[in-house]
């Protein structure tokens, strides 16, 4: 089959290509941390030069396995859930935990919608809106009857922060008793990508990320009458003796709290 070309996409909807590339490097290795072929296979069906991101690590596959576990969690529970994808961008997630009952909607730009629906399988419980996250009418196609997860992996960095606490806030009040994923970045990461971007290699600097978000700002969100509990997940095992030792030593112990990348979970009252 001939390449799809994904030279297009620049800012913020580039770095799908990026978390993509990092993605598939982790799955192809012998030993790596996350199961997913489609990944690979996406990767290798796109005509652009991954490269340029420089240098490949676990660390998005980390991320992604944090909010793989996250949603069995719910669908353990509510097998028949609504999932609800905002801007995730070239992920594969709906294979990764598809349980043959839930229904998941995908959120994002137009640009990525058009490369997904080009490459991915279908299914009649995979449904697309090409629209920002930040444009509410995306909640009027949301069946809630079963209960609703929404996820918003890689998101809310490049987002500025009175639209992330806005959204998430909305999210709340339309769909009692559902819950919602997020990853952050500290405060100090923040200020360093606004003054100089994140340069991952010679060619490539990643977009500034102005929203951060940690433990120390959980308050910020429950003092919303419509939110139950913000609380941290924890970070999977990783791969390597150091990692795995420095993940222990940052990841559990509360002085660090302020100096983390958190996976964070919204329970909606």
């Amino acid at each position: 089959m001939p390449a799809i070309d994904a030279r297009h996409l620049d800012g913020v909807s580039e770095t799908a290509l990026l978390t993509l590339y990092q993605r598939s490097a982790e799955a192809a290795r012998s030993d790596g941390i996350i199961d997913d072929p489609m990944a690979i296979a996406l990767r290798d069906r796109l005509d652009y030069d991954y490269h340029h991101f420089g240098r490949t690590h676990q660390a998005t596959a980390l991320r992604a396995l944090a909010f793989d576990e996250c949603t069995r969690a719910f669908l353990a529970v509510h097998p028949r859930a609504t999932v609800v994808a905002l801007a995730e961008g070239l992920q594969t997630s709906f294979w990764r935990v598809d349980n043959g009952q839930m229904t998941w909607l995908s959120v994002d730009l137009a640009p990525i919608v058009e490369l997904r629906e080009q490459l991915l399988p279908t299914s009649n419980r995979l449904h697309y809106r090409a629209q920002s996250a930040l444009d509410y009418s995306w909640m009027d196609q949301v069946d809630d009857t079963d209960g609703v997860l929404i996820t918003a992996e890689g998101l809310f960095q490049y987002l500025q922060r009175e639209p992330v606490l806005d959204l998430i806030t909305a999210c709340a009040k339309r769909f009692a008793g559902g819950q919602l994923v997020f990853d952050s970045v500290p405060r100090l990461l923040s200020a360093y990508s606004k003054r100089r971007g994140i340069k991952l290699s010679p060619n490539y600097t990643a977009p500034p990320m102005p929203f951060w978000f940690t433990a120390k700002d959980y308050d910020d969100l429950r003092r919303s009458p419509d939110i139950r509990a913000v609380h941290e997940l924890p970070m999977p095992t990783g791969r390597g003796t150091v990692l795995r030792w420095a993940a222990h030593v940052v990841y559990r112990r509360p002085m660090f709290s302020r100096f983390r990348a958190p996976t964070n979970l919204v329970e909606f009252a």
